[in-house]
């Protein structure tokens, strides 16, 4: 006997079941729902509304395990969103999250399906108790009176109508079976071919991200040697020719020629030593991304309050993405928005990193190509994070960035 039949038949006794339960417990969510939104201006519509939202994901959860289990399908685990949020509308949030999961709301059409053909199983197993009774009537010997047609059939007649009616009912109960395996298969079981195919398109767009993310970092590192170090070294060279030339005739002007150009080496040498920490701090590598984040807020221009709750190491790539994007949010809050305060959260939370950068400047924040959010971005998204930047005329900006830790080695 096939797995398949098997699986059919186990299926079987699941749509008369639900037949008699799931359009009921749908109508009565479908009921709820539209109460807690007529009402959603009062307590109780908010309280129906988060309710339901959880109820939701309660029965996706035991639609996809009954159905993973019956047919043996390889449906991943489904879990409950969770708001990546630490304030006060984290609660609010989360409800909320229920009711975007589109995983929820495909096991609600697929239950909604699955009902009505338990209501079908059920008429079919009725029609099938009603064919036994014709079945039996030659045993019994007793002739049929069929009201709907005011006729009176003999007993070989009833028995030989009710067993094609028990073939009849028995079929279109295997049929409703197979046709719930097959929608199951079709709505809940994962398309891999087409995740293959999705996964693909997303590490060639993490790919182009990432070049994107390099080239605009090599274009700051080579315009901040050409306009701050380079001509700093030119002038140093200029100076030192200079001094050469009047060591003799005039030796304290080469004196003070050769100060002026020890001072200008020290400059450089400090601009340098910031280019190298914009490419990479090496505090961050040795000591991590709560180090890094201290010392980058101890080197601010502008009061930052500055609240991390991170227990551990993380791979190096995530540190960078997270470093960079607060170390560019400063650096736009100190020299274009005229903030006069900072407040900066980091945490880790389902997963991921989260960073939360506010400023009380003057916002038109914005995602520029070739701009310093914009690199930010591609570093961001190159390893699958998001970053979000809300600064409207007038202020105040919000950035918020998640980086999932996950998946990166």
């Amino acid at each position: 006997m096939s797995h398949r039949f098997v699986q059919i038949l186990a299926a079987i006794p699941q749509l008369v079941l639900y037949g008699l339960v799931a359009l009921p417990m749908l109508l009565v969510w479908v009921t709820v729902a539209i109460l807690g939104v007529s009402t959603a201006l009062v307590g109780i519509g908010f309280v129906l509304l988060a309710i339901n939202g959880f109820v939701l994901f309660g029965l996706a959860w035991l639609e996809e395990r009954r159905v993973a289990w019956t047919f043996r399908l390889n449906i991943p685990e489904h879990r409950m969103r969770r708001s990546q949020r630490t304030d006060g509308w984290r609660v609010i949030d989360t409800i909320g999250q229920q009711w975007l999961d589109s995983r929820s709301w495909i096991a609600l059409v697929h239950g909604s399906i699955i009902g009505i053909l338990g209501v079908l199983s059920v008429l079919a197993v009725i029609g099938l108790g009603m064919s036994v009774g014709w079945m039996t009537a030659p045993i019994r010997g007793a002739d049929f009176w069929v009201a709907f047609f005011d006729v009176r059939i003999a007993s070989w007649q009833a028995g030989l109508l009710g067993l094609l009616g028990f073939v009849l009912a028995g079929g279109t109960l295997f049929g409703l079976g197979a046709a719930h395996r097959a929608i199951s298969r079709q709505l809940l079981e994962p398309n891999l071919e087409g995740e293959l195919r999705a996964v693909a398109t997303e590490q060639s767009q993490r790919r182009t991200q990432a070049m994107n993310a390099a080239e605009i970092e090599r274009t700051r590192i080579e315009r901040d040697l050409h306009d701050g170090v380079q001509p700093r070294l030119v002038a140093v060279a200029m100076t030192l020719g200079m001094a050469k030339r009047k060591l003799r005739t005039d030796p304290d002007a080469a004196e003070r020629l050769i100060d002026e150009a020890h001072a200008s080496t020290k400059t450089a040498v400090t601009e340098l030593r910031q280019l190298v920490r914009g490419i990479h701090p090496a505090v961050l590598q040795d000591r991590g991304l709560d180090a890094a984040l201290s010392a980058l807020v101890g080197r601010s221009a502008i009061p930052v309050e500055i609240q991390v709750d991170l227990h551990r190491r993380y791979p190096s790539q995530v540190e960078a993405a997270m470093y960079f994007a607060v170390a560019e949010s400063l650096t736009n809050a100190a020299k274009h928005s005229g903030a006069s305060a900072v407040r900066v959260l980091i945490t880790e939370h389902a997963g991921s990193i989260w960073a939360r950068i506010d400023d009380n400047g003057c916002g038109g924040a914005r995602m520029r190509p070739g701009g310093g959010l914009d690199g930010v971005q591609s570093r961001i998204t190159a390893i699958g994070g998001t970053i979000e930047v809300t600064s409207p005329e007038g202020g105040p900006t919000t950035i918020d960035v998640s980086v999932p830790i996950e998946g990166i080695s």
